[in-house]
């Protein structure tokens, strides 16, 4: 009898599991009725999000974009991209005006407790830091006293350049800005005397002026900046999709998969994880609601993160950002895929 109604209640399980598998959060489900992934991005950053010649948009996190629509659909054309400032990013992320964020956005105690969001896995490692005329002669940021300091509005860099400034007990003049291009024409035209912000967008406004030899970038760091995607809450589903895509991509640099070996690495690969990545077992796209064949197909469009990295940042770029925390932890860097298993 007792065989009976464990085997009863297992059956039971196995159909409301199955029942469970079959049906995916709103969010995806929203992006799959409507044909195209919603994703903001930067209104204009060189490395990140930025219009090229053709107006079509280029960057790391506009890759992410296209990535998560390859892992939906397979089709990195999928993706409808909706340029967002600072202050305004989390709101419209919030209204449901967009599905995800990928936009430079720092992860927060308060950001993750209090605006009803919720920040994935890291995929980029930053730190504050300010840039200035290189004929200022300033090594220190401590020697800028009295300065006047462009920032960016609704930013944490914002908020740590008053920091700084306050725990040394000196005097600064905050000149807030909407968008780094009006920052950063502010600096060039002497309205500023320096632009603090993260490091990594430092480089890449440098690396857009006319004359990037006339600037530098300090070396100092203030803060930590762990860049990474950020959802709605309550929707479980969706949170999974996007944290074991992150994941996914820095695994495929640690398994040694490229855009170029791919498909030969799926097809004669006899690691387990590699096989369990590439979906030649099919467990781990089953468990997101996706097709077996998400990351294989993700890594075929986009790449793995080092080639997301050096495409954007590398020293063949006009940025030449060296990856320091970006890279991989056997190579002495914070990025660490969880196990995808």
């Amino acid at each position: 009898m007792w065989g009976r109604v464990k085997r009863a209640a297992l059956a039971v399980a196995c159909v409301m599991g199955a029942a469970s598998a079959a049906q995916a959060g709103p969010t995806l489900d929203a992006v799959r009725a409507r044909g195209q992934l919603v994703c903001g991005i930067h209104t204009g950053v060189a490395g990140f999000a930025l219009p090229d010649s053709r107006g079509a948009w280029q960057g790391m996190d506009v890759d992410l974009c296209r990535g998560l629509a390859v892992a939906i659909f397979n089709d990195a054309s999928k993706v409808r991209f909706v340029p967002l400032s600072s202050s305004t990013r989390f709101t419209a992320l919030g209204s449901g005006e967009v599905d995800v964020l990928f936009r430079t956005s720092t992860q927060t105690m308060l950001r993750d407790t209090t605006l009803g969001l919720r920040h994935v896995a890291a995929y980029f490692y930053d730190g504050h830091g300010f840039l200035v005329r290189a004929d200022m002669n300033v090594q220190r940021v401590r020697d800028m006293a009295g300065a006047t300091i462009c920032v960016l509005q609704g930013t944490t860099n914002e908020q740590v350049t008053a920091d700084y400034f306050r725990s040394i007990n000196v005097p600064f003049q905050p000149v807030v800005f909407e968008r780094t291009d009006q920052a950063a024409a502010a600096l060039q035209t002497g309205r500023c005397d320096a632009f603090g912000s993260d490091a990594s967008q430092l480089a890449a406004v440098r690396s857009t002026m006319p004359n990037p030899a006339q600037w530098q970038v300090l070396p100092e760091r203030f803060s930590k900046e762990p860049y990474a995607a950020y959802v709605r809450r309550g929707d479980e589903d969706w949170f999974e999709l996007v944290r074991w895509y992150t994941y996914a991509i820095i695994e495929a640099e640690e398994q040694g998969v490229t855009r170029d070996n791919v498909e030969e690495m799926r097809r004669t690969s006899a690691n387990p994880n590699t096989r369990r990545l590439l979906g030649v077992t099919p467990e781990l796209g089953q468990s997101l609601k996706i097709d077996p064949l998400w990351a294989a197909n993700v890594i075929r469009a986009i790449g793995n993160y080092g080639e997301l990295y050096n495409r954007h940042f590398g020293e063949n770029t006009p940025i030449g950002l060296p990856r320091g925390p970006n890279n991989l932890w056997t190579q002495g860097g914070l990025m660490y895929a969880l196990p995808l298993r």
